[in-house]
């Protein structure tokens, strides 16, 4: 005799479908209201953690400096806004920096481009403006030249080999710039460098990298 719990190959096995009495599978569930306290709660959390995120950011990572003068020009404008970094960071010519020097401007940051690092010997020909670094001359397409002009001198003598622990320095816009060539501010120690400037943050339609 058959067992009346089996099912023979003519017989339906119930829906699950919409219509069907089965186990309910696709059935949509109703929507769980959100109680208003505690989505105002959560979202206070989240503002927590976005401001300890960028404190984080700001105090071990990067800072803002803003540029103040024309020694940059035409590559960083007075009033300017910069995003700097420090991290894991050591200066390498060419680079683009914020740093301090204990000589000038009571301690503020001063931006400059590094020429020249520990060891390695600078030249500079004033009247055509040519940057030599051990004996390869620079190619400097940031350099605001000014025709028909020398370069402002210097307080030392050329060739000159940067100190153990330090960096020579100069400003883009050379006929109004003081840096590594004045005794005021003459080759920078590393130790007061504040970082590499990674972008241009104001104005916003200059938003980018800096080169």
């Amino acid at each position: 005799m058959q067992n009346q719990n089996e099912t023979t190959e003519f017989e339906v096995q119930p829906s699950s479908g919409a219509n069907g009495s089965g186990s309910g599978k696709g059935k949509k569930k109703p929507k769980e209201k959100l109680d208003p306290r505690r989505e105002f709660f959560e979202w206070i959390e989240l503002f927590g953690y976005a401001v300890a995120v960028v404190i984080v950011l700001f105090t071990f990572i990067c800072r803002i400096a803003v540029v103040d003068g024309p020694s940059m020009e035409q590559t960083l404008f007075d009033k300017e806004v910069l995003l700097v970094t420090d991290f894991m960071y050591e200066p390498k010519p060419g680079d683009v920096i914020v740093f301090q020097s204990n000589t000038i401007l009571n301690n503020e940051a001063i931006v400059k481009r590094v020429i020249a690092t520990e060891g390695q010997t600078v030249d500079i020909d004033f009247e055509t403006w040519t940057v030599t670094v051990d004996g390869v001359p620079l190619k400097e397409d940031y350099v605001n030249y000014i025709a028909g002009q020398y370069m402002n001198g210097s307080s030392y003598q050329f060739p000159l080999t940067v100190e153990e622990g330090k960096i020579f320095v100069m400003g883009d816009n050379r006929n109004h710039s003081t840096d590594s060539r004045d005794y005021r501010i003459g080759q920078v120690d590393t130790r007061f460098v504040l970082g590499r400037v990674l972008a241009r943050v104001m104005p916003l339609q200059k938003f980018g990298p800096i080169q």
